[in-house]
């Protein structure tokens, strides 16, 4: 069983990249399942939210928590999104 969750402040440098490394390839698969689907802004914006999480990653400071953690909150929400569509689409 996992412990307890940490915040970004709480985890070190190592954790949080691989918390925005781990995100980002999430939206990176879900983008690729939505280009089959032929859905176009899906992808451009799933990828879009991966680049910039990727390009944050690189230089995460104290001073960039916040950017960052709003960063994983949008590419979490856009692959929940994306799953619950097709969970939908599953069931009709």
């Amino acid at each position: 069983m996992h412990g307890i969750s940490k915040t970004l402040t709480e985890m070190t440098l190592v954790e949080r990249s691989n918390l925005l490394e781990t995100v980002a390839e999430a939206l990176e698969a879900t983008a690729d399942e939505a280009g089959e689907e032929g859905d176009a802004t899906f992808v451009a914006n799933s990828m879009c939210v991966a680049n910039t999480i990727r390009g944050i990653s690189g230089n995460l400071g104290s001073q960039d928590l916040v950017a960052a953690e709003l960063l994983l909150e949008q590419g979490i929400m856009l692959v929940h999104q994306f799953s619950n569509r097709n969970e939908a689409r599953t069931l009709h």
